[in-house]
């Protein structure tokens, strides 16, 4: 029976936790994401307010099957003022994404929610602003054309990992927080928690 669960499918968010250490086993939550983004985001809640809400939706459902562990539930919006983005659907919708997001400053809402026996114990929110260069449409296709479907793995259309740091001229906000969970407040807790060693 596991301590510790990090309630994601993310290779980036697993190789997060494991590079700083901590012991834990990653489950894939069972919910329907895009069901629940569309009910909320109807109900016009904020960026901030769906990242939180699938955190803490994630975080609930693994720590219902696992009694007595600790679960992480994370998730990420994008934000441009109060436009929310989400994964483009294919090249076409990709190249829109960074055409809608070129020269402007978008922000990226990091959620993590901790769960224990279907009980919310912690939750918190960080920000990262990301302002991206003027791209001229050219660029765009021909950036595309070399990262290929790589593009639709993630809400921005860009990885800062990989070539996607080229689209940008600016970054305000750390590195963790960009890759959808924000280690620092995280590790924080579970050592206030006694989950880590302090």
């Amino acid at each position: 029976m596991p301590d510790l669960i990090l309630a994601s499918s993310s290779p980036f968010r697993r190789m997060l936790m494991e590079n700083a250490g901590v012991r834990f086993e990653a489950v894939a939550a069972d919910i329907d994401e895009r069901a629940i983004e569309a009910s909320i985001e109807n109900e016009g809640a904020t960026p901030d307010a769906v990242a939180l809400i699938l955190a803490k939706a994630k975080a609930d459902e693994v720590s219902q099957r696992f009694p007595g562990a600790l679960v992480i539930g994370s998730d990420q919006t994008m934000s441009l003022g109060s436009q929310v983005f989400h994964k483009p659907k294919d090249v076409a919708d990709a190249e829109n994404h960074l055409s809608l997001l070129s020269g402007k400053t978008h922000r990226l809402n990091s959620a993590i929610a901790l769960a224990k026996d279907g009980i919310i114990v912690w939750e918190h929110i960080s920000h990262a602003d990301l302002t991206m260069r003027d791209l001229s449409k050219d660029f765009i296709h021909r950036h595309l054309s070399r990262v290929g479907e790589r593009a639709l793995s993630s809400v921005g259309a860009y990885q800062l990992e990989g070539e996607g740091i080229q689209l940008f001229s600016k970054i305000d906000g750390d590195y963790f927080t960009i890759l959808g969970l924000p280690m620092l407040p995280l590790l924080q807790q579970l050592r206030l928690m006694g989950s880590i060693d302090a």
